[in-house]
């Protein structure tokens, strides 16, 4: 007579965590997916070196400040501090999300744009967070406009600090590439922030006058020409 077979109970010990170590891998392999998607959306901004990338963060500023600033590099993962300086600035070479939301799509996603900048203290616990922040949603894959929504729901929320005062940032190197894909840098200038509403009358964007005004999604910026680049080199004159 045929038996039926039964399990022995240590049979269905083992067979009882399949289901767990099943899901696990799965999730293991979604994870390291996740990975490889972040590393794809990452690498064509990414510089052949880190000590290129110190250099060109450094040109923002001139020696006597940048060479005692922390600078951040562009990684896998992110950005991460290369360099821990002593004077409170702090200098990165800031990729082409930093532009205005819907300026346009090219130049939002342009992996060419390198923009020097060198904040000081309280520019780089104010404002730096800000494209941190972005810079995570690119790694998770967020498009444009879901950048644009993710942030004006923290500054709704009050996950974003206004700009600290006396917030300001040197950008005077002649080494970075702007938007549009442009051969060279604009013109060297050094940058001050303000809160939308709190915008100084400092006669921007008047004829011959070296202030320039330009408002982005969640702050005012203001940039006074220089006429000089960082090395000292003279600049193009601002008439």
């Amino acid at each position: 007579m045929n038996k039926q077979f039964k399990p022995r109970r240590s049979t269905w010990a083992l067979m009882a965590p399949l289901p767990a170590i099943i899901a696990s891998g799965w999730a293991a392999a979604a994870a390291d997916a996740s990975v490889h998607s972040a590393l794809a959306r990452i690498q064509p901004y990414l510089m052949a070196s880190r000590e290129q990338e110190i250099g060109l963060a450094r040109s923002a500023a001139p020696p006597s400040i940048s060479m005692h600033a922390t600078v951040m590099v562009l990684g896998d993962h992110g950005y991460v501090n290369a360099v821990t300086g002593s004077n409170g600035f702090v200098c990165l070479d800031v990729r082409s999300w930093d532009n205005t939301v819907s300026v346009k799509s090219a130049d939002f996603w342009n992996p060419k744009m390198r923009s020097p900048y060198c904040w000081n203290a309280a520019g780089a616990q104010s404002v730096l967070p800000r494209y941190l922040m972005r810079t995570k949603w690119v790694l998770a894959g967020a498009s444009e406009s879901e950048i644009g929504d993710r942030e004006k729901a923290a500054e709704a929320a009050g996950r974003l600090a206004e700009p600290a005062p006396g917030t300001m940032c040197y950008m005077m190197s002649k080494q970075g590439r702007w938007i549009g894909n442009q051969p060279g840098p604009w013109r060297p200038h050094v940058m001050f922030y303000f809160p939308r509403t709190q915008v100084p009358n400092w006669g921007a964007n008047l004829g011959g006058a070296p202030v320039f005004a330009g408002m982005n999604e969640n702050l005012a910026v203001l940039m006074v020409l220089v006429p000089v680049w960082s090395d000292g080199s003279p600049a193009p004159s601002f008439r």
